[in-house]
């Protein structure tokens, strides 16, 4: 069977079985989640290894560029005059995505140990945390549009229900407001899904295709074709393929997410259990990247380096608003969620300057962020567990209390703001690097947006730091006393097998970026080629 196939559909066959399982099981349910998500990490560490770079491999528009591919039919209609609908269930990786799936897997294995804290309804729980953990793959494996919505729309059901059935006090207000901003981005997604549906065909048998690779296919350019048509009609005054461009941008803007389009996320990151705060910040913010990357930029190219200027803005705007939002917040999560708008804004920036530089560094950020945002909400979640309270003012000198999850809180705070040798030096060196070249090179953003960025660094040193020192040292201070003392034990061999991994991520990929770059450069660099084509 594909490796990819077998990655994307493990945890539903862990899912089906555990809904099939007695109630009088249900101590068995974390294990076997735990399980799915271990093999999981395992095939993807092996799709990894097994990747292939060189010359061969360098672009983004012609299916033999894409490994580990598996092309099938799955629905076919035939339309009489029209010919035939025909949907594959096709998926395949290039280095784009490559990198995303072992750090996807790390993050559902610490999500699946970290959900051992839920007590109740586990077996709806742990069912839904499975049907998720598959959408989350299929996104980041499909190469149809179809199919790709299929799976991006299938995420919303199961987080819907593990926010509003195992959230906290406001869950319902919190699940509501996420189900509703990406469902609007969605429905208009599904009109621009449409109408590329109908200005593409499949060169081969001369139907109209949802295939992505063909989309991205430079022919559309040409002149006479559906697409060439197109970039000269208008809709309320835009170009036709700005507004297609700007509606996918929306879709995915939410996820990432980039202000305005912000909202929903603290809300949903202070109400969410742990471990979906952890799948949240770690991997749904990442879809929303990568599908910038992969759809607005791959297939509206020409609207994508016109809109450079709005983006980098729309970047700048992210990193600064989200760290002094940080920089006011009292509740722990509250803040990592707002530092989360902050750095997912150097994405933004350096897919923006249209550099090999920036958009090395916006994927290197993307998967950094993964790590290290899910070790964040993991450490908030060890104090919640425990005395339930998230008041950054209630606690002071805990490093005496838990010293060996002080040493935790350091490594994910110091590597978090950009030090030397941890990834997020890298990954937002590499995106103001990109951001800064591109006015020399392409004209596409000024210079200032990355000072503007550089800026975003201090200030997350500033709410980072100011939270160690009035946390963790001092003349040790705890609002609930001798009760909560007695409560905040030191972390257990769990907790601990869920933050080693995660801290040695960051650390080894400050040191050996090239585990990253290496497998990403040729499908940059033939994104940039393909930018460059008009």
């Amino acid at each position: 069977m594909n490796l990819l196939t077998l990655l994307i559909f493990i945890p539903l066959l862990f899912g089906i079985l555990i809904v099939v399982l007695p109630n009088g099981m249900r101590n068995s349910f974390k294990y076997i989640t735990l399980l799915a998500a271990l093999v999981q990490l395992v095939i993807s560490v092996v799709i990894y290894l097994q990747f292939k770079t060189g010359s061969a491999y360098a672009g983004i528009n012609h299916e033999e560029q894409f490994q580990f591919i598996q092309k099938l039919p799955w629905i076919s209609l035939q339309l009489g005059t029209m010919g035939r609908m025909q949907i594959d269930y096709f998926v395949g990786i290039d280095g784009i995505s490559v990198t995303l799936l072992p750090m996807s897997a790390l993050v559902m294995v610490v999500a699946a140990i970290s959900a051992w804290e839920i007590k109740t309804n586990l077996k709806g729980f742990f069912a839904l945390f499975l049907i998720l953990d598959m959408a989350v793959f299929g996104v980041f494996c499909s190469l149809d549009f179809f199919l790709f919505y299929l799976f991006y729309e299938l995420m919303l059901l199961p987080l819907y229900f593990l926010i509003g059935m195992w959230g906290g006090a406001r869950r319902e207000y919190a699940a509501i407001k996420f189900f509703l901003y990406t469902l609007f981005g969605s429905v208009f997604m599904l009109l621009i899904m449409v109408g590329l549906y109908l200005s593409v065909k499949d060169p081969a048998t001369g139907n109209h295709t949802f295939n992505m690779v063909q989309m991205m296919n430079p022919a559309n350019y040409d002149s006479g074709s559906v697409f060439s048509v197109l970039a000269h009609q208008t809709i309320l005054g835009m170009p036709a393929r700005m507004v297609g461009f700007v509606v996918l941008f929306v879709a995915f803007a939410i996820k990432v997410p980039v202000v305005p389009l912000h909202t929903w996320l603290p809300d949903a990151h202070v109400e969410a259990p742990t471990p979906v705060s952890i799948i949240l910040a770690g991997v749904l913010l990442k879809i929303g990247g990568y599908g910038i990357i992969r759809i607005c930029t791959g297939i509206f190219p020409d609207a994508a380096i016109s809109s450079a200027y709005w983006l980098g803005l729309l970047g700048v705007i992210s990193i600064l608003y989200g760290a002094l939002n940080a920089l006011a917040q009292r509740d722990l999560k509250r803040l990592i969620a707002y530092s989360s708008v902050s750095h997912m804004g150097f994405v933004l920036l350096g897919i923006a300057s249209m550099t090999p530089e920036g958009i090395s560094g916006a994927i290197m950020q993307m998967v950094s962020h993964g790590y290290l945002s899910s070790m964040l909400f993991f450490l908030v979640g060890v104090v919640y567990t425990r005395v339930h309270d998230r008041d950054i003012y209630n606690f002071r000198g805990l490093a005496a209390t838990m010293p060996q999850y002080t040493v935790f809180i350091m490594i994910a705070f110091f590597a978090s703001l950009g030090l030397p040798g941890f990834s997020a030096f890298i990954a937002e060196a590499f995106s103001l690097a990109g951001a800064f070249k591109s006015q020399s090179t392409n004209g596409l953003v000024p210079q200032w947006m990355a000072a503007c960025g550089a800026i975003g660094i201090l200030l997350s040193a500033a709410y980072f730091l100011w939270t160690l020192q009035r946390m963790f040292f001092g003349t040790e201070s705890l609002k609930g006393g001798a009760g909560w003392k007695q409560a905040l034990t030191d972390i257990n061999w769990r907790e601990k097998s869920a933050l080693l991994p995660l801290a040695i991520m960051a650390l080894v990929l400050g040191i050996m970026p090239s585990l990253v770059f290496d497998k990403i450069n040729d499908s940059v660099l033939g994104l940039i080629a393909f930018l460059h084509l008009k």
